[in-house]
């Protein structure tokens, strides 16, 4: 049975309980285009160690964040998707996409002159 969180009162420290680290954002991010097998994910999260991609795809399907679909075969298949609410944070991911963007973009033009 998973372990109760505590609720914070802040909302920013409720989201980064949930997406905080950066191998969950990477997950969520490669998800946000589709449903991916296990070893899509292993290959799309570069860095990212078998046991550690498990340990979060769990806690993200704790958190109601992540589907994990079982198909009955040999060898046996698994799928992950993005639920509802892990589709409701597509536009923060699109807030860091554009920031990051810019922030690259601002550091080049310093190098450069």
């Amino acid at each position: 049975m998973p372990k109760e969180r505590k609720i914070p009162e802040c909302p920013v420290e409720m989201t980064l309980q949930l997406i905080g680290d950066k191998w969950k954002v990477l997950i969520i991010r490669d998800l946000l285009t589709g449903t991916k097998r296990f070893c899509e994910l292993m290959r799309s999260v570069s860095g990212i160690t078998q046991k550690v991609l498990t340990s979060h795809l769990r806690a993200m399907e704790a958190d109601g964040l992540v589907n994990r679909k079982v198909y009955p075969q040999v060898p046996p298949k698994v799928e992950y998707s993005l639920t509802e609410t892990g589709m409701s944070l597509k536009p923060i991911l699109d807030c860091m996409v554009e920031w990051g963007t810019e922030y690259t973009q601002k550091t080049q033009n310093q190098k450069v002159h």
